[in-house]
C-alpha cells in the first residue's frame, strides 16, 4: 500500500528554495521546455504552487544561452539578487562540445519579482567543458562556488568542484575536485555527480549531491569537512560510501535528488527540498528529460548525535 505525498510545486525539477529576510520563500526550478526562468514566492512552502510568480528571463533565440535552460538557483548576495543557471547552444544533449556552460543574472532591486535582470555572463572555469548545477554558500566571510563539470581525465559525465569567488560571477581560485562517481550506486547507469547543495551545521560543512541516471537510480550522496578546515584543500573533505536519500516504493517517490535546503518560518526546523517522480522507469514515457513529471517536494529532517543529517526516506513527512 502506498501513501501519496503532495508536491510543493508540480512539474519543477531541480528545485531551489531560498527564504529571505522579508519572510518569503523564493523558488526556482527547471521549467518544462527549458526556455525560461521563473521565480515564485510565498510565505509558506505549501503556498508556492499557487503563489506569486514571474517569468524573469527568456532564452536567447540563438547562441550559448538559447537551449536547455537548466537548474536555476536564486540567491541574495551582498545586497543584490543573483540567479545561477546552465544553458547550451544546442538542443542535442549528446553534443558535449556545445553542451552546457554556467551563467549568472543580477537584479539590484529590493524585490526580484520583476524582469529587471541583467546578464553578467558566463562563469569561466579553467577547463572549458560541460558544466552545470552551480550553487553558492557563505562561510567565514567568504563566498564559495560549487558546481558539476565534465573532467576528460576521469571519463565520467560530471564531477563536483569547489572554488572561492572573487565576485558572484568570477572565480577567485583554481577549482578543486571534491567528488567523482566511484561507487556502483553513483555510476551503474551513468557515471554522474551533479546538483550540489551546501549546508553548515555545528562544526561541519556539508555538501549533498546527486548521482547516476535521472530515473529511479538517482540518489543523493554526502560530502563533509570540518568548518575550521581549509575548504579548498581536497584532503579536508570526506565522502560517504553509501547514498543518504534514495527512492521510496512505499510512498511512490522515485529518483529523489537535486536538492536544496531551507528552514521552517521560525528557523527552528531544517527542511530538505528535492525533486522526484511518482513512478519508476518502467512507467516513464518521453525519456528522462523530455517528461516533465519530476515534481518539487519538501520534508523536514533531523541531525544525529554526531552532527550529521538524517534525511529519512522520501515522503516521510
Amino acid at each position: 500500500m502506498t501513501t501519496e505525498k503532495q508536491p510543493i510545486v508540480a512539474q519543477r525539477a531541480d528545485p531551489f528554495v531560498y527564504r529571505h529576510t522579508d519572510g518569503y520563500y523564493y523558488f526556482t526550478g527547471s521549467v518544462p521546455g527549458y526556455q525560461e526562468i521563473e521565480v515564485r514566492r510565498a510565505k509558506t512552502l505549501a503556498g508556492l504552487e499557487n503563489g506569486e510568480r514571474v517569468t524573469v528571463w527568456h532564452a536567447h533565440e540563438r547562441g550559448p544561452m538559447s537551449q536547455l535552460i537548466w537548474a536555476p538557483e536564486i540567491h541574495y548576495m551582498d545586497g543584490a539578487w543573483y540567479i545561477y543557471f546552465a544553458a547550451a547552444d544546442d538542443a542535442n544533449t549528446r553534443n558535449t562540445e556545445h553542451h552546457h556552460r554556467m551563467f549568472v543574472l543580477r537584479n539590484r532591486n529590493a524585490s526580484p519579482m520583476n524582469t529587471d535582470w541583467e546578464e553578467m555572463g558566463q562563469v569561466q572555469t579553467p577547463q572549458d567543458s560541460f558544466s552545470l548545477d552551480a550553487t553558492v554558500f557563505r562561510h567565514d566571510q567568504q563566498w564559495y562556488y560549487v558546481w558539476a563539470q565534465l573532467t576528460p581525465a576521469t571519463r565520467t559525465s560530471s564531477d563536483i568542484y569547489i572554488a572561492r569567488l572573487a565576485n558572484p560571477w568570477t572565480l577567485a581560485t583554481a577549482p578543486i575536485m571534491l567528488s567523482m562517481p566511484e561507487y556502483d550506486w553513483e555510476r551503474s547507469v551513468y557515471a554522474v555527480n551533479e546538483g550540489p547543495a551546501a549546508i553548515v551545521h555545528g562544526d561541519k560543512v556539508f555538501i549533498t549531491y546527486s548521482a547516476n541516471a535521472t530515473d529511479e537510480h538517482y540518489a543523493m550522496g554526502l560530502l563533509w569537512a570540518n568548518a575550521s578546515s581549509d575548504l579548498l584543500n581536497a584532503y579536508s573533505w570526506h565522502k560517504r560510501q553509501t547514498p543518504v536519500f534514495t527512492s521510496s516504493t512505499v510512498h511512490s517517490l522515485y529518483g529523489p535528488g537535486h536538492n536544496s535546503f531551507t528552514t521552517s518560518p521560525d528557523g527552528q526546523q531544517d527542511i530538505l527540498v528535492y525533486h522526484a517522480r511518482p513512478y519508476d522507469n518502467a512507467h516513464l514515457q518521453g525519456g528522462f528529460l523530455g517528461n516533465p513529471d519530476r515534481h518539487a517536494y519538501a520534508q523536514s529532517f533531523i541531525w544525529n548525535s554526531d552532527g550529521f543529517p538524517v534525511f529519512g526516506t522520501p515522503g516521510d513527512n
